[in-house]
């Protein structure tokens, strides 16, 4: 063969290997520079070197002890063989022993790295609760830090030295009947050959066996020590953790495993070193009867001590059950004040309360987020993925608002425009919100929008100076931006506004970072493309749940992010929590297994560079303080949180829902009432969309009961568990120092307050609101009951729900078309809010004021028929789904308007 060509071939293999070795390291590569994009480097490393700092010594120490372990065995083998050098035979198989060491302790080495880092990294980090068990008076941090290491390192053990026991035992029984070890002889009878076993292998193996098999009952003894705290979980009693069983019957047993398996050790060593067969079989006898023992004892006890006396016997535990259960997801500090709807709401009361009434809730989220995806999507490749609601300084008003962004969804470009460019280099970002006040409808009954539109425009003193949204909830693909493909921005009439993106962030695209994105995405199109230049940037991991969770997968992560507004820009709020299944006596919450849970980190996204910020919100937290110190520089103190966003923060829905639903019975702090279950509640229900269900924990801004000003809080109402009336109203504030209380105010048991299903019914019976709604409903249109609202006012209870109608139409838009109001014994249901309340307290009607009659001139006919034909048009363009014609319509039509305006003020 040629020079030429052998150079060629080998070049050939080069790079073919080099591809080989560069794509395997692509994902690691990226993950690298990602992290460094984001200055979380050293929380990447963080789990790789803690796996080094165990896997590294782990390794070096089971390599020599398997080592001298194994060549022990070969070293009696050269010494017992017959006919064989001591040193070949060591030669022979020296390298077998070194290559078996090596197999053995990289698989258990790699085993305790990828298992045991995190463990490992709450023991060396451990932070006391500063909070006991009652059985053994131990800090919880045993439990919740340290206990899980000592557990993985005893489940090791006990699985490895049985197996060391059957090798030893295999090894030396090959060994004793190997024609390599024996020898020969005449024999007396007979005169044929007769085969000598040596018998001092055997004494050797089972001097080995008998200090294995030591070590293995005291390994046991430790793991019945480790297991006896094991009880405080036990779900044998009456409630969750230890009871009268467990700590009189169960724990003594496990005690009496300790020292048992301590005897069973030293008799299988006697039994071992002497070969006493009884012995060595009595060792697990022992303990296999004393568990038996253990089972019928706490079955006998279970049955006929504690059954028979089973509230008197398991009082105590039922005292602990329900005090750890309340630490543990944060109740033991619930504020409960009496409530005793003696009041009566009058003008007076009204007026007292303005900040109340103006921001009663009377649009309904499910019902807006189709409203604004018809309205506000502008294009089919804008979505507004939920509704967020939240409050705000509107033009110096404390205002609950629905608030939403407008995110690109590439699922819905057209399928000849979904190609490689449109969909990483052209259709790259959302732009704007949508906000619209909770308690406002136009005079068709759809939210009142204070901020709309692309570009936004806003009626109010919340501007947006940054509406692009590179990062959300639908920016699901990477996307490559400062590319010489303008970016589009939004539609401007039949073309369409560019922009380039001018963050700092993502990975800049050198020709090296072409060649290994090709690799990563599998794509030659950003390695080909001649758009893609040095200055374009890679953004990688957009979507924000995705982004947060590679950060810190510790977290549990709330599903409803909500988007935020400050100064001009706009930012995502993610709450994470911090959480656990180890907390003693602490009963877990449904199926997750959670028994104890914090939400101590409230994460922040900027939706424009994607940078992401972990502030700690609960700074009494013992694993926040944890991980704190695992991963320093990755949480920072939530006063470092900007002011703006700061005032956004709002207690979530999700702990809430927990904590509420752990409430119903762990409100009840005396053990007989538990144990009975008196006073069981239950989450109140609703009616919705025709369907009764539990009703959801509500945003409302009010002033609470006793309290000076309004404040946003999060509710639920309580009934008792079989019956409908309301017994109890749960709050969260989140406002100022106020943040994180919780409230309970409880309803007198010697007065009937209305629940909302009762509510519901009395809606339902109402023969003039029934009829109508009848009417309603036999017109082609169909009608949505929203959330029915329970605000507690000055002493009495106020009920609000709003009714909406929409059309069988396709694409019909709900529409706010009545208020019912319910209060005591009357219901009313009126075209607003203001009507409802005129009319269930008998306030005076606002005077209408007079409009003067305007004499019209033939050119204001002209305006005012041209006004009429537009906003014909606009609505069938609506009805059409055709939202680019409706939003002309609307611009020509309030020019026409403004015209009309001008011409009658002449």
């Amino acid at each position: 063969m040629k020079r030429g060509n052998l150079a060629i071939i080998i070049l050939l293999i080069s790079i073919f290997l080099i591809a080989a070795l560069f794509a395997s390291l692509a994902n690691l590569i990226v993950d690298i520079q990602w992290f460094n994009s984001l200055n979380y480097l050293g929380v990447f490393f963080k789990k790789f070197l803690t796996q080094l700092t165990i896997g590294v010594p782990s390794f070096v120490v089971i390599f020599i002890l398997s080592y001298f372990y194994l060549n022990r065995m070969v070293k009696d083998y050269a010494k017992f063989a017959q006919d064989i050098e001591i040193k070949s035979v060591r030669k022979r198989f020296r390298g077998v022993v070194i290559g078996l060491s090596l197999f053995v302790s990289f698989l258990i080495s790699l085993f305790i790295a990828a298992n045991w880092w995190n463990d490992f990294l709450f023991y060396i980090n451990s932070s006391n609760f500063g909070v006991k068990d009652p059985i053994f008076n131990k800090d919880i941090s045993l439990y919740m830090f340290r206990l899980p290491f000592l557990l993985d390192v005893y489940d090791l053990l006990i699985i490895i030295i049985p197996i060391l026991i059957v090798a030893t035992i295999i090894v030396y029984g090959l060994m004793y009947l190997s024609d390599k070890t024996r020898f020969y002889e005449i024999s007396d009878r007979g005169g044929f050959f007769r085969a000598i076993y040596n018998k001092e292998i055997l004494m050797i193996a089972f001097r080995q066996i008998a200090v294995l098999g030591f070590v293995f009952f005291a390994v046991l003894s430790l793991g019945y020590y480790l297991k006896a705290y094991g009880i405080l979980y036990s779900k044998s009693g009456v409630v969750f953790g230890a009871g009268y069983t467990d700590v009189h019957v169960r724990l003594l047993f496990y005690r009496i495993l300790m020292l048992a398996s301590i005897v069973s050790g030293i008799l299988f060593m006697i039994g071992a070193f002497r070969q006493k067969l009884k012995y060595i079989i009595a060792s697990p006898v022992i303990i296999i009867v004393i568990m038996i023992l253990s089972t019928v004892s706490q079955t006998v006890v279970q049955s006929f001590i504690v059954a028979p006396n089973e509230l008197d016997k398991e009082k105590t535990y039922l005292k602990y059950n329900i005090d750890f259960t309340q630490k543990a997801f944060d109740l033991n500090n619930v504020e409960e004040k009496n409530y005793d709807l003696s009041g009566n709401i009058d003008k007076k009361v009204l007026d007292e309360n303005q900040d109340t009434i103006n921001n009663i809730r009377i649009n309904d989220y499910r019902p807006v987020s189709q409203i604004y995806n018809q309205l506000q999507s502008i294009r089919l490749y804008y979505k507004f993925n939920d509704i967020d609601i939240d409050r705000y300084m509107i033009n110096g008003n404390y205002r609950q608002v629905f608030i939403s962004a407008r995110e690109m969804n590439l699922d819905n470009l057209a399928s000849q425009a979904k190609n490689w460019i449109n969909m990483h280099l052209k259709y790259t970002h959302g732009y704007g919100v949508v906000m619209s006040t909770v308690n406002d409808v136009t005079a068709t009954g759809q939210p009142d929008m204070v901020i709309k539109n692309i570009p936004p425009v806003s009626s109010t003193n919340i501007k947006i100076t940054r509406p692009e949204i590179y990062f959300g909830e639908l920016t699901n693909t990477y996307a490559i931006v400062n590319t010489k493909t303008g970016e589009f921005d939004y539609p401007v009439g039949d073309t369409n506004k560019e922009n380039f993106y001018s963050g700092k962030s993502g990975i800049p695209m050198t020709f090296l970072n072409k060649l290994l994105y090709t690799i990563y995405t599998g794509n030659i199109k950003i390695l080909l493309s001649t758009d893609i230049t040095h200055d374009s940037r890679m953004l990688l991991f957009r979507n924000i749940k995705d982004r947060v969770q590679r950060i810190a997968p510790f977290l549990i992560y709330d599903d409803d992010p909500y988007i935020v507004v400050d100064d001009g820009k706009l930012y995502w709020m993610i709450d994470a929590y911090m959480y656990s299944g180890n907390y003693p006596y602490s009963e877990p919450y449904g199926d997750t297994g959670i028994n104890y849970i914090r939400n101590s980190v409230k994460v922040v996204v900027d939706a424009y560079t994607g940078d992401v910020k972990y502030y700690i919100s609960d700074k009494n937290d013992p694993i926040i303080k944890v991980y704190s110190r695992i991963f320093p520089g990755l949480f920072k103190n939530i006063d470092e949180m900007p002011k703006g966003l700061k005032a956004h923060i709002r207690y979530p829905q999700y702990m809430f829902d927990i904590q509420a639903n752990v409430y119903r019975n762990y409100h009840m702090s005396d053990p007989q009432v538990f144990y009975n279950k008196e006073d069981s509640w239950d989450i109140a229900k609703e009616k919705f969309t025709g369907k009764i269900e539990p009703e959801e924990s509500q945003y409302v801004i009010m002033r609470l009961p006793g309290e000076k000003t309004a404040e946003y809080v999060l509710m639920i109402p309580y009934t008792p568990a079989t019956k409908d009336n309301m017994v109890a109203w749960m709050a969260a504030r989140m406002d100022g120092d106020n943040y994180g209380k919780l409230v309970v105010y409880k309803f007198p048991k010697s007065t009937v307050v209305y629940g909302p299903m009762q509510i519901e019914n009395m809606i339902d019976q109402d023969p003039n609101i029934s009829k109508e709604m009848s009417l309603w409903d036999q017109k082609g249109s169909s009608i949505i009951r929203g959330n029915l609202l329970t605000l507690p006012i000055d002493d009495s209870m106020l009920y609000v729900e709003p009714i909406y109608i929409q059309s069988s139409n396709e694409n019909a838009i709900p529409e706010v078309k009545r208020v019912i109001l319910a209060y005591k014994d009357k219901i009313v249901m009126e075209d607003t809010l203001a009507n409802a309340l005129n009319k269930i307290f008998n306030l005076q009607a606002p005077v209408q004021p007079q409009v003067p009659q305007v004499q019209t001139n033939e050119t204001q006919q002209e305006l005012i028929k041209k006004a009429n034909d537009i906003y014909n048009n606009a609505m069938n363009a609506s009805k059409n789904g055709d939202w680019t014609d409706f939003g002309k319509n609307l611009d020509e039509l309030g020019s026409v308007l403004n015209d009309l305006n001008n011409s009658i003020k002449k």
